[in-house]
């Protein structure tokens, strides 16, 4: 215990809990061998700090280590970053590159957010895994590579596997050594510590007196669930220490600057929040309601050619429209003919039609003009290209949220790297 207390010591890891300790623990075991190790824990609990405990602790110590953010490097770029690539190999490649693979060679690498990786990646970063061998991009010449892979997620691999988002042979070969790091709300006992540690630093850096919590305060703390984790509970103490008017924080003050988490409960849910269990993917959502917005194109193109060819139909078909559109719309009999014409032309395709009067007799039957001569009509349909609409759908979101990338991927219902490259894609700049 007193060799785990040393290097709690020396990376300034706070906190003695079982389930921190024996992560630790096995940390500390594995580092002398060469084995890749798979760490597993919730975004904040400090994922990184333990692959530098075993990079610092292993042979390869006095070589290069480095962190990678897989979710971070757009994916038409992640296989030139990690292998690498030749001159001319693709547009923008003016140069030669070395990858991280290459230039850490003896050394660690950290790939962080694993479950953010391409499948076209992965099955790259196996071959290293197995064989020690990369290919650069644009290459054909096989190089070699001596790394020490340590990955992280904030995922569960294994159902990520299963669904074929990941690679299985990957998730086994990376999780030879899996260690998980417990969350926050799961080590209670350290929460004090830790936010002591975080008033303390914050006073010493700006020279003020640390803060301190009364005892109803502390409880609160630590029934408080830090989604966040550690991350989150740094920030909460670096806050308090600004903007609190005493140095002693009542139960009260702390309420005021934890969020309320239970008003969220009546909020909308988010899209990306709810089960996809019937689409897989937003672009399967975009295909579905495309082609049920052709299918009711089609619908009236065939209602107009039927009524065409019967013109005693024209008043039955347009008095059916109208009460349809009106129970799909539910709108005041007092609005009934501007919503009527509004609702028409916004789902009737644009066309031409022939004129048609009624006479005044009892019948009302239509007549056409120009002794019933049909004349002929342009069609002009609405771009259903899936790309078009893709793009206007992300624009629309920007503009929505005022170019926050984070909301506005929020509100599509796909992530914010999968916009990032969306927006390269069609080339849109932020709005």
């Amino acid at each position: 215990m007193a060799d785990i207390q040393s290097i709690k010591n020396r990376f300034g890891i706070i906190g003695n809990s079982p389930a921190l300790n024996h992560a630790l623990d096995t940390a500390i075991q594995v580092a002398a061998t060469d084995l890749t190790v798979l760490i597993v824990g919730e975004s904040g609990v400090g994922k990184e700090v333990f692959s530098q405990v075993i990079h610092a602790l292993s042979a390869r110590k006095h070589n290069h280590f480095i962190a990678v953010n897989c979710g971070a490097i757009p994916e038409g770029t992640i296989d030139s970053e990690l292998f690498g690539h030749e001159k001319g190999s693709f547009t923008g490649a003016v140069d030669s590159r070395k990858g991280y693979f290459e230039t850490v060679n003896g050394g660690t690498i950290f790939l962080d957010e694993i479950g953010e990786m391409p499948l076209g990646t992965q099955a790259r970063l196996l071959r290293v895994l197995e064989t020690g061998e990369f290919i650069r991009v644009g290459s054909s010449k096989v190089q070699k590579t001596d790394v020490r892979v340590i990955a992280a997620t904030n995922k569960e691999l294994f159902e990520f596997a299963e669904k074929g988002k990941f690679r299985q042979d990957l998730y086994f070969r990376l999780s030879t050594v899996p260690i998980r790091v417990p969350a926050l709300r799961d080590r209670k006992e350290d929460i004090v510590l830790l936010f002591r540690k975080f008033v303390v630093d914050f006073a010493e850096r700006y020279k003020t007196t640390p803060i301190q919590l009364d005892e109803e305060a502390k409880q609160l703390l630590i029934n408080y669930s830090f989604p966040g984790n550690v991350r989150e509970l740094k920030n909460l103490a670096e806050q308090i220490s600004v903007l609190s008017n005493t140095n002693l924080v009542t139960a009260p003050i702390l309420k005021s600057f934890l969020p309320d988490r239970n008003s969220s409960n009546r909020m909308p849910v988010l899209a990306s929040q709810q089960p996809h269990t019937e689409f897989s993917s937003e672009r399967e959502i975009l295909y579905k309601l495309f082609f049920d917005m052709k299918k009711d194109v089609t619908e009236l193109k065939k209602m107009f050619v039927e009524i065409l060819q019967n013109p005693s139909l024209a008043s039955t078909a347009a008095n059916y429209t109208k009460e349809s559109l009106l129970n799909d719309f539910d709108v005041s009999s007092n609005n009934n003919n501007e919503l009527q014409h509004n609702t028409l032309a916004h789902h009737q395709p644009q066309i031409v039609q022939p004129t048609i009067l009624h006479s005044n007799n009892s019948t009302q039957q239509p007549v056409l003009l120009k002794n019933d001569e049909i004349h002929q009509h342009e069609e002009v349909e609405e771009s259903l290209n899936i790309m078009d609409k893709e793009k206007e759908l992300i624009i629309k979101a920007l503009k929505k949220h005022k170019s926050k990338r984070k909301d506005a991927s929020a509100d599509l219902g796909i992530s914010e790297r999968t916009l990032y490259r969306k927006l390269k894609e069609y080339d849109i700049e932020d709005l």
